[in-house]
């Protein structure tokens, strides 16, 4: 194996000091623009890379950061992924990614590694099967940066990215009521995550000033996924009344109640149907998905803008930032009534 080039060749051949070398590489004053570019051309032609390791040693820091999602498969976490990745990558970082696929278990594991890891911060949403969040606390205990998004926690003090989602619930419902849907059902996840008892809260709250009332036997709580879209739909279906709209938990949820009311010859618009997130399939399928759209690569560069400045402070954690961007409306076929 070929021996890997070193300040100390370097020195030798151009007869200098290793400390000039080393001062050359890291742009001091004072030393000449002669000798700079002199160990530069040299470090270039002896095919000359940096130390990683050691630099990271000296500094403190790696220039990595770790990105936890619960899924690479949603379009809307790769989206925010590649946002933070470009943003992060213009200012010299890494990006190690980590995938929970929504489980506790693989969450805590994921925040280890990436510790021992030696990021300089972490960017993260949480599984739905999360409730304790000790392992988060521990990065706040290492006073590296942490930041949430989408999907955050009342009982961690950290920075967050989210969207409005009480508005984007009651835009949703607002959106089907425009359209002439009076009786409308939500199949959603029973989990204690903020963002989806937030939408929740803003459905009743759109019903309410609407003069609309909840029919509590058309709306179903469970998980979030087109097999649990299906099984809402399926007992919606089974109710004594019957609602004519119905909103979704996300669009796979969304994606597995249009494949349960198409099976039973209710093709929406028939009964209404609305998602959260904007998938990339939502507008692909028949028919096309009405959906709230959740700004994933601005949500994803504000993360990163913010952790930019947080690894900065001596304290992180001072003046903590909580950004809210506001949802938006994609209309579609699925509402499309009238």
């Amino acid at each position: 194996m070929k021996k890997k080039t070193t300040i100390y060749d370097i020195a030798k051949e151009l007869n200098v000091t290793v400390s000039t070398v080393s001062r050359a590489l890291n742009g001091f004053s004072t030393i000449s623009d002669a000798t700079k570019k002199a160990v530069l051309e040299t470090a270039k032609k002896m095919n000359y890379s940096p130390n990683k390791l050691a630099s990271s040693l000296k500094s403190g820091k790696t220039q990595t950061i770790g990105v936890i999602v619960p899924s690479t498969q949603v379009h809307f976490f790769a989206s925010v992924i590649h946002s933070i990745e470009q943003t992060l990558k213009n200012n010299g970082y890494r990006v190690l990614l980590y995938q929970s696929n929504e489980s506790l278990e693989n969450e805590i594991n994921g925040v280890k590694t990436l510790l021992e890891a030696q990021v300089d911060g972490i960017i993260a949403s949480m599984s739905l099967e999360t409730e304790d969040v000790s392992h988060f606390k521990s990065v706040i205990k290492q006073n590296k940066p942490l930041i949430l998004f989408d999907r955050t926690h009342k009982d961690i003090e950290a920075p967050s990215v989210t969207i409005n989602d009480f508005d984007a619930g009651y835009m949703a419902t607002q959106h089907l009521v425009d359209k002439g849907y009076r009786n409308i059902g939500f199949v959603t996840t029973s989990h204690q995550i903020k963002i989806f008892n937030d939408r929740y809260e803003g459905f009743k709250q759109a019903l309410k000033d609407n003069n609309l009332s909840i029919a509590e036997e058309n709306i179903v709580f469970g998980g979030l996924s087109i097999k649990d879209g299906r099984f809402g739909a399926g007992k919606l279906l089974r109710s004594t009344n019957l609602p004519d709209a119905i909103i979704a938990g996300d669009d796979f949820t969304a994606l597995g109640v249009i494949k349960k009311l198409k099976e039973n010859n209710l093709v929406p618009p028939h009964i209404g149907v609305m998602g959260f997130a904007n998938e990339t399939f939502s507008a692909f399928i028949t028919p096309s998905l009405s959906t709230i759209d959740q700004q994933a690569n601005k949500m994803g560069a504000e993360c990163a803008k913010m952790f930019l400045k947080m690894v900065k402070k001596k304290n992180p954690y001072d003046n903590i930032e909580h950004i809210i961007l506001e949802p938006v409306l994609v209309e579609r076929q699925s509402t499309d009534k009238n």
